[in-house]
């Protein structure tokens, strides 16, 4: 009787890991960290002074071979600034592809620190390519960190596409 209900508490146990392996293996997991970066200090604070910003918005979207979207996901960033995404690998019945996938910064809710910037890709956008940690089932991309910035620091942008170059001789 003993080795029946020992036997019957291992195929549980068993059976409950396979459970977790399968849902964890369908899933991605993207996460990071968004800081401020203020170029207003000196140039040590402004390496290596950057602060985390909380409640900042950061997206993921998927497109499929066709360019259409299949997947839009969201996270917003804890005191640290830090986000974590969990992705389905499976929508719709297709597996999801990682290299159609991008993460960027949408919004800061700091007054003075919400200039994006493309300083780590997230103003423009980072493509998840090759996985950062893969352990057993877990497939983990940990990307930026990215930053924001001041308007003061904002870089102005140079390339005006109505300068008809007049003033040139």
């Amino acid at each position: 009787m003993v080795m029946l209900v020992a036997v019957s508490l291992m195929v549980g146990a068993i059976s409950i890991a396979e459970a977790w392996k399968e849902e964890s293996a369908g899933v991605i997991h993207v996460g990071g960290k968004v800081l401020c970066q203020d170029c207003s200090q000196g140039w040590n604070e402004w390496v290596a002074g950057a602060k985390p910003i909380k409640g900042c918005k950061v997206s993921v979207t998927c497109m499929d071979e066709r360019r259409r979207v299949v997947y839009y996901g969201s996270d917003e960033t804890d005191e640290a600034g830090s986000f974590e995404m969990i992705i389905n690998k499976y929508i719709n019945g297709k597996e999801l592809r990682r290299n159609g996938c991008f993460v960027r910064l949408v919004q800061s809710p700091d007054p003075v620190c919400n200039i994006a910037t493309d300083f780590g890709g997230g103003r423009t956008g980072v493509r998840l390519s090759r996985p950062t940690v893969v352990y057993r089932d877990l497939i983990k991309h940990v990307l930026g960190p990215f930053y924001y910035t001041t308007p003061m620091c904002d870089e102005p942008d140079t390339g005006d596409s109505t300068d008809t170059g007049a003033g040139n001789y």
